[in-house]
């Protein structure tokens, strides 16, 4: 009777744990580099120049492509300007862009932007300040380096010689895409 005891305890043992090991849970691991969707690509443009005084430009963006040809997105852009002991300008703002590659190793362009400009100017009565809003309208090309890497140059239609905050209507430009 107590081997049956012991036999049935046993049996129910077994029975039990078999269905315990039975029950398995699966645990996914997913690369968070493959959640992005591909289509989205993030860009920086910048600038860097010391002829004539100091020039540093940053502008970060996000595109999505919405074809193989067509990618549409907005960035932020910010832009420092002296001239030692004559003027400095600051420029933050943001834009809108419109990328269209009619082949593969050119990449045509428009982009609106709004900046706000805060200039500074050393003049003999004293620091004379101005802060205004620039609308700039650039249409532009550029000649696709490799897959990530653009040069080119783009034109601000809305350019006004006496009132602009650039120098010049044509402005080149150096994209690096991630």
């Amino acid at each position: 009777m107590k081997n049956l005891n012991l036999f049935t305890i046993a049996l129910f043992f077994l029975i039990t744990s078999q269905s315990s090991l039975a029950q398995t849970t699966d645990i996914g691991v997913i690369d968070s580099a493959s959640v992005v969707d591909k289509r989205l690509k993030f860009g920086c443009g910048f600038g860097l120049s010391f002829v004539g005084g100091t020039n540093i430009g940053l502008a970060p963006n996000l595109m999505y492509a919405v074809s193989e040809k067509v990618s549409v997105g907005a960035g932020l852009q910010g832009n420092y300007t002296s001239i030692k002991d004559v003027q400095s300008t600051t420029t933050f703002g943001a834009n809108v862009i419109t990328q269209y590659n009619p082949i593969q190793r050119l990449t045509t362009l428009i982009e609106f932007a709004e900046l706000n400009v805060n200039t500074k100017k050393e003049e003999v009565t004293g620091e004379i300040k101005d802060s205004f809003w620039e609308s700039i309208l650039f249409i532009g090309a550029g000649l696709n380096i490799t897959d990530k890497i653009a040069l080119g140059v783009k034109y601000n239609v809305l350019y006004k010689d006496d009132e602009s905050v650039y120098t010049s209507p044509v402005i080149p430009f150096v994209n690096i895409t991630f």
